[in-house]
């Protein structure tokens, strides 16, 4: 899975900023940054928990975008 395009498409869905996306899943706006910009990457534990926002909120990942 891309996690680039999983957070920029949670954020872009539930209209999140990055601080807002943080919060959710307890990590600051610039941890969300060094992710959107592929600085860093997140942990399983983060992917698990972006992922089950997915599901609660029957987002699909698009992997051609």
């Amino acid at each position: 899975m891309d996690y680039l395009k999983l957070i920029i498409q949670i954020r872009a869905r539930l209209n999140l900023s990055q601080s807002d996306l943080g919060k959710l899943i307890g990590v600051s706006f610039s941890t969300i940054n060094r992710w959107e910009n592929g600085k860093s990457i997140p942990t399983k534990k983060h992917l698990c928990m972006l992922e089950n926002i997915c599901k609660e909120n029957r987002i699909e990942v698009e992997e051609g975008k």
